[in-house]
């Protein structure tokens, strides 16, 4: 794991929208697919993290402090992450884990009360990732991010 380089961010949003649109997360027609693909503006807004295997990009994901505008579900004291995506030949082989477990780090390294997430109903392989790393659902806080959107789901752990 390793901040993304700016020679990389147009690889990055590649990666990003391949894994959702690939994956059935997001319609190829989707407004959401050109802030997948601007990883340049995660990067300058949030901490873009690459997760790098045999000299390769293989997954990324946007950790978001206190007062990033990429911030959609955490409080004052929290951090959240968004957009992970992993190569689809990288799963299974513990990237996602290791790219959420550089969040959890850096959120207890900031002194914050916890992490959250927001993730869709059918994720249901990450969402049992996240429940084994401790992550727990706070129904409280499910949302949706926009019309004719289903409704996301949101997961904490607090430290």
């Amino acid at each position: 794991m390793r901040p993304a380089r700016p020679d990389e961010y147009e690889l990055v949003g590649d990666l990003t929208v391949e894994t959702y649109v690939d994956g059935g997360l997001v319609s190829p027609t989707s407004s959401y697919v050109e802030t997948l693909r601007d990883a340049a503006d995660r990067a300058a807004k949030s901490d873009l993290l690459v997760a790098e295997a045999g000299g390769e990009v293989v997954g990324a994901v946007a950790y978001c402090g206190p007062g990033s505008p990429y911030v959609q579900v955490a409080g004052p004291d929290e951090a959240e992450f968004r957009m992970l995506a992993v190569r689809e030949k990288a799963r299974g082989q513990g990237v996602g884990t290791a790219m959420v477990r550089a969040c959890i780090d850096r959120a207890r390294a900031s002194g914050l009360r916890g992490l959250r997430l927001s993730t869709q109903a059918n994720m249901v392989g990450a969402q049992r990732m996240y429940e084994r790393m401790g992550f727990v659902r706070t129904p409280d806080r499910d949302w949706i991010p926009a019309p004719g959107v289903k409704l996301l789901l949101t997961y904490a752990l607090e430290f």
